[in-house]
């Protein structure tokens, strides 16, 4: 057989032999439909044989037979073979070699892992305190999503899979997605509970690419029996991201392992998120979280000076609900600060002065400093895969360029810098910071997809 496609012709005829007509366990129908719908593009030196299909849905069905599949090539071949199945459209991320990321697709075959690797510092498990349900105030605000992350812990891998939890900063997200950790660990020890934030996912596909560790990575993943993911909202945009997690799910889900999502906004608001990522986090459970009510303001205050051995009468509590109304860290560190005056010889006496001193200490205290500039070169890096060295260089490759121009379009809109003091921070003249200006605002309006992915970058930068 001088060519791949002699080869393929030469399986698909012993496929049709052997499984089809003599045995039968391939019906006419299947082989015509889906394996003749395969093909065929290359075996390397590895001998491993590459298998396109039109869509992930052809892969899927037609891995219930790649064992006949597999058996027809190694008796056409005469020796084993490692059996790969892509779809037509995978791209892969070095043309010149393109063996570097077939492994990728590890994740649609039934091959057992190789020796596993040690967790990277983005995933390893985490000690994460005192986050307990039981020690979670439920509202009116948060009431369905306590109890759906309750029932994930219960019953990890059960009816509320995928489960996708999304609402404002500090509102108890967090305190949920540890909780589930906390009590799947406390009930089962021997399971593998991972816990990562969105932007550890990100910088972990962007190092591991770099390194030519991807493989280990996703490995890494497949081994987990439960996932959390928090502030999933950062990879949207991240094209090649948005790709390694659409499978990392795919795989979670199909072994039946559980997933759990936590967002500041539902899927629907995520403009430059991946319609098939969409999709699946839209597929399972969806449950919101709000501002707590007063009643539940107060609860929590409560609560925390009790665990802090602190007396506060009816009044504090309630008059610190009044004054912070939309995050739980906010009342929580409020108390904290209550706690150490109490310990202080010049504030013997807890009244309403004394928690005023407080709250506004919490404010002031929940407003650093913030390198915004430092902040957006990080964000726009990882959308666009290069480090913030490259996007202040001199560098002109067309990616490069492109994310110079929109650290430059984001910088504006954010940050209100004027554009001669834009040109300064990227040693660039008036001129090329407005024509890079008009550039992005020209692609904005032609290009909804690129405009999705800028404003998810403006808003992603904000709510970090």
């Amino acid at each position: 057989m001088d060519s791949v496609a002699d080869v393929w012709k030469s399986v698909l005829e012993y496929i049709k032999t052997h499984n089809v007509e003599e045995t039968k366990e391939i019906s006419q129908v299947a082989y015509s439909t889906w394996i003749c719908c395969l093909s065929m593009q290359s075996i390397d030196e590895n001998d491993v044989v590459i298998l396109t299909a039109k869509n992930e849905f052809q892969i899927r069905t037609c891995s219930k037979y790649s064992s006949y599949i597999k058996t027809a090539f190694e008796q056409t071949l005469g020796f084993p073979v490692t059996l790969r199945m892509l779809p037509m459209d995978f791209k892969f991320e070095n043309e010149t070699d393109p063996n570097y990321t077939y492994t990728l697709r590890e994740l649609y075959t039934d091959e057992p892992s190789p020796k596993p690797i040690k967790l990277s510092d983005g995933i390893e498990k985490k000690n994460l305190g005192d986050y307990t349900f039981d020690n979670f105030i439920v509202g009116s605000s948060n009431r369905f999503a306590h109890a759906a992350a309750l029932a994930v812990a219960q019953n990890p891998a059960g009816p509320f899979n995928p489960l996708f939890i999304y609402g404002p900063s500090g509102v108890g997200k967090t305190h949920l997605l540890n909780a589930i950790r906390n009590e799947i660990v406390s009930n089962d020890p021997t399971a593998t509970v991972l816990i990562i934030k969105g932007v550890e996912f990100v910088n972990g596909i962007v190092d591991s690419i770099k390194n030519g560790t991807i493989n280990e990575y996703h490995r890494a993943f497949s081994r987990v029996d439960v996932l959390l993911v928090d502030d999933i909202q950062f990879i949207a945009g991240k094209e090649r991201t948005q790709e390694e997690f659409f499978h990392t799910f795919n795989r979670l889900y199909e072994s039946k392992k559980q997933i759990v999502l936590a967002s500041d906004r539902p899927p629907k608001e995520m403009q430059s998120l991946d319609d098939r990522l969409r999709n699946r986090f839209e597929m399972g459970i969806m449950a919101d979280i709000s501002y707590p009510d007063f009643e539940t303001r107060v609860a929590i205050i409560s609560r925390k000076a009790e665990s802090l051995n602190l007396k506060l009468s009816p009044e504090i509590c309630e008059f610190i609900a009044n004054r912070l109304k939309s995050n739980i860290r906010q009342l929580e560190g409020t108390v904290k600060k209550l706690k150490i005056y109490s310990e202080l010889d010049e504030y013997s006496t807890i009244n309403v002065s004394l928690a005023q001193l407080a709250v506004n200490d919490t404010l002031s205290e929940d407003k650093p400093t913030v390198d915004m500039f430092g902040r957006i070169l990080d964000e726009v890096g990882r959308t666009y895969n290069v480090s913030n060295e490259d996007i202040l260089s001199r560098k002109r490759t067309a990616q490069i360029s492109q994310a110079r121009k929109v650290a430059m379009y984001v910088i504006l809109k954010v940050m209100g810098m004027s554009q001669n003091k834009i040109g300064d921070k990227f040693n660039r003249d008036h001129s090329t910071v407005i024509y890079a200006l008009n550039a992005i605002d020209a692609e904005m309006a032609e290009n909804s997809y690129f405009k999705a992915t800028v404003d998810d970058i403006i808003k992603n930068v904000k709510d970090i």
